[in-house]
């Protein structure tokens, strides 16, 4: 079950990646959980990143977002799973699909970095 707890605000970002990074190495042997979670790390970077600021950047390059809006973001998916009991699948559904691109963006964007 997905436990919520009282740590800061900057934890439960760490949290999922501490919980949910090793799932990337899984990418080698499943092509399609590839397709997966970029489909789920679009979405989540689609509705962190506003119009305005993905047209600012260079056509192309994948637009990069905030920490702190992946960290509101962390926080709130994870406040849903824990009101709701969910149990992390030995496979993947929906929640274990994002929370994996959750780890995607912040290994690609170094988000946890200085």
């Amino acid at each position: 079950m997905y436990e919520s707890s009282d740590e800061p605000v900057g934890r439960p970002l760490a949290r999922v990646v501490d919980r949910f990074m090793p799932r990337l190495s899984e990418f080698a042997f499943e092509p399609g959980l590839v397709a997966a979670v970029d489909q789920h790390a679009a979405a989540v970077r689609d509705a962190l990143v506003p119009a305005p600021r993905r047209a600012e950047q260079d056509p192309g390059s994948i637009p990069s977002p905030r920490r702190e809006d992946l960290e509101d973001y962390a926080l709130g998916f994870t406040d849903v799973l824990a009101e709701n009991a969910w149990d992390e699948p030995v496979g993947y559904d929906f929640a274990a699909l994002r929370l994996t691109a959750i780890c995607w963006l912040v290994r690609e964007h170094d988000l946890l970095g200085p």
